[in-house]
């Protein structure tokens, strides 16, 4: 580990793994203890499960404690999982609501220092510095990525470029004219500027950009592949959720094995998510997330719904902080045709592994006579779109093959031009349900 690069981390991610154990614990206690003192909802799931803060006497007890879950924050909307008065909030963030009421979160002073802490941790990781120039392509406002990758990049001490989402030439503009080195935004996003770029004769190869961190979507290995080939970037995997405080709940480092979460802050657990037994580290999981030190809206084992795995054995890049390897699916990204679980995940990882065929697609489901069927929209890339119906007709076999064999169903598959599916300034819709309800 180079010295100038782990000055440049916080040194809690080489901490010695028995002092971050007891940080952990200290912080546990006192976050714990100021969740039932200040929140009603807390306090009285904890009186219902017989636990008072007083009996969170070691790390392992942290399972005496009750989940919670998303239903939560719209229950109590906007502010009645608040910790502190509204006097000490600085910021609040909410979801778009797409789905019900919007998910709001609250942050006081310390809770933003904390989170620009972490994402200059995480910058710093994937081998940004204050030398660099980042871009930040995720939107501003109410949305919790671009303001959370702006103030860690300004705490890194590297110049910003506030660009936002849209308008995309002019993104490209930006990175070309500034001589950007970083860009922060969705994957499915930085694949469109790929190609829009490459429409205006600007060859993103050609550009100072070495570093991407993608997140606030899943994405495959497919993706970061094509990602790197069409950019000559180093793709970086980033994880975080509003709920707990935004982007920035852990991210790769340059080796490239799983993610590390600031545990520090965030304390992980993988359950399993039928029954809410606590796994051992290793094994595949839901994973819940405990904030450590956000003291606004504390989350108290938090259901993500993301499902991973905790790598606790230690990363070549000397960080004691564990890893969770790459969100593989969301369980209620999760749909069932014909008895079999599908997870959009697994369609994206079969359709990459096809030569032709490129990151967008359309995951379309429908119900035909009482069943429900699939039929998946894949975009061409402009070398493999052709008029010709043989080269069609074998590279339409050739995915249908390929998604057979990763999800045990023998699904449609729909070839389309290239530019033709949606693209999204966000995160992508990959899924539509068209199926018959009731």
């Amino acid at each position: 580990m180079d010295l100038k690069v782990k000055n440049d981390c916080c040194a809690a991610d080489f901490m010695p793994v028995g002092e971050l154990r007891a940080v952990q614990l200290s912080r546990l206690q006192k976050i714990v203890e100021h969740a039932y003192n200040n929140v009603e909802f807390f306090r009285n799931r904890m009186n219902e499960n017989g636990v008072k803060p007083s009996d969170i006497k070691a790390l392992e007890d942290i399972q005496k404690l009750p989940f919670s879950k998303k239903i939560d924050l719209r229950d109590t909307y906007p502010f009645g999982l608040c910790a502190v008065p509204m006097s000490e909030v600085v910021r609040l963030h909410a979801s778009s609501g797409t789905t019900g009421k919007p998910i709001v979160v609250a942050y006081t002073k310390e809770d933003l220092d904390v989170w620009a802490e972490v994402m200059k941790r995480g910058l710093a990781g994937a081998g940004l510095s204050e030398k660099d120039i980042i871009q930040i392509a995720y939107g501003y406002g109410l949305f919790t990525g671009g303001l959370g990758a702006h103030y860690g990049s300004e705490a890194l001490g590297a110049t910003v470029v506030p660009a936002s989402v849209g308008n995309t030439q002019r993104q490209v503009m930006l990175m070309r004219d500034f001589g950007v080195t970083g860009v922060c935004c969705t994957p499915s996003y930085f694949m469109h500027l790929i190609e829009q770029a490459k429409l205006a004769g600007i060859d993103m190869r050609d550009l100072p950009v070495r570093v991407g961190i993608f997140g606030a979507e899943p994405w495959s290995q497919g993706m970061r592949e094509q990602l790197e080939s069409g950019s000559g970037i180093e793709a970086f995997d980033i994880y975080g959720l509003s709920e707990i405080i935004g982007p920035g709940v852990a991210i790769e480092c340059t080796e490239h094995q799983g993610m590390h979460v600031f545990e520090d802050h965030f304390y992980p657990e993988i359950i399993d998510p039928d029954t809410g037994e606590v796994l051992p580290d290793g094994e595949q999981g839901e994973l819940v997330l405990t904030t450590l030190s956000k003291y606004a809206m504390p989350m108290i084992r938090y259901r993500t719904r993301d499902l991973t795995r905790i790598i606790a054995e230690p990363c070549k890049c000397g960080r004691t902080i564990r890893r969770i390897d790459r969100i593989s699916a969301r369980s209620d990204d999760m749909f069932i045709i014909r008895g079999v679980n599908v997870f959009p995940s697994q369609i994206e990882s079969a359709l990459l592994t096809v030569p032709g065929v490129t990151a967008n697609y359309l995951i379309i489901l429908t119900t035909e006579k009482g069943m429900d069927n699939i039929e998946v929209n894949v975009e061409m890339s402009p070398e493999a779109f052709s008029d010709q119906v043989k080269v069609l007709e074998s590279l339409q076999r050739n995915i249908t093959k390929a998604v057979e064999s990763v999800i045990g169903l023998r699904i449609r598959v729909k070839l389309v031009a290239p530019q033709t599916i949606a693209r999204s300034e966000g995160k992508a819709k990959r899924v539509l349900d068209q199926r018959i309800k009731g």
